[in-house]
């Protein structure tokens, strides 16, 4: 199976695209899900690695993940949703179909029988455009965050982890896909922060505003108003 971007290129943030470089704990944080979730998916899907206490995800990895929390906070069994993935892998001819546009565009053709959802009628199918259109308004909402490149043959270049209307984002093109404001790592944000310096002082540093520094704090954990644990599994 092909993938959609060659990892055969000579611009290295393409080829950072499939190259482990989230550990698991991450990517439970980023995707506001539980270790254990991120954890079973990757033993489930065979082109992860072999040894977990070692596993680490690549960004295209990262983002199916993303997607994989949506259909878990719907209450879709694991199971399900690599059923999901497998169709729509064979039919996108994509080896990462949850990280592409047409994903999400061929998304209204995909079913989900009864048992994959919490509260639906035993023996009814719903189609998710139609009945389920509910439910599958949850998983759109979360492929909000992220921003599809059309000259990159739709992928999902850029997340805004933390929601629209924060500033950090994670751009494989950007701090080696790490979580950045404006080219600037939270983890070295947090570093100055934890050294004891001010707001204002690591905003002038960067080039960025007071407000970015807080949001940076708070995606890190140190500073209250950040994203909750997770507690689905």
């Amino acid at each position: 199976m092909a993938t959609l971007v060659s990892e055969r290129t000579d611009q290295p943030w393409l080829r950072r695209l499939y190259l482990p470089s989230y550990q698991i704990a991450e990517a439970a944080k980023y995707a506001d899900i539980s270790p254990q979730t991120v954890a079973a998916w990757h033993r489930l899907e065979k082109h992860f690695l072999e040894k977990e206490d070692k596993a680490a995800l690549s960004y295209m990895q990262l983002i199916e993940v993303a997607v994989v929390a949506a259909f878990r906070k719907m209450g879709v069994p694991l199971k399900n949703i690599r059923a999901t993935r497998d169709y729509a892998k064979h039919h996108l001819k994509s080896e990462y179909p949850f990280a592409t546009f047409r994903f999400k565009e061929g998304a209204k053709h995909l079913y989900l029988d009864s048992h994959e959802l919490e509260d639906v009628a035993p023996g009814s199918v719903v189609q998710t455009d139609q009945g389920g259109q509910l439910a599958w308004e949850i998983v759109i909402g979360r492929l909000r965050e992220f921003d599809y490149e059309k000259e990159h043959e739709g992928l999902a270049l850029k997340w805004h982890v933390a929601g629209r209307s924060s500033p950090i984002i994670i751009d494989p093109r950007i701090a080696f896909g790490a979580p950045a404001v404006k080219g600037t790592p939270t983890w070295i944000i947090r570093g100055r922060w934890d050294a004891g310096e001010s707001y204002s002082d690591i905003a002038e540093d960067f080039g960025i505003v007071s407000t970015d520094v807080k949001e940076a704090l708070k995606f890190e954990g140190v500073v209250p108003g950040g994203r909750r644990k997770s507690l689905v599994h």
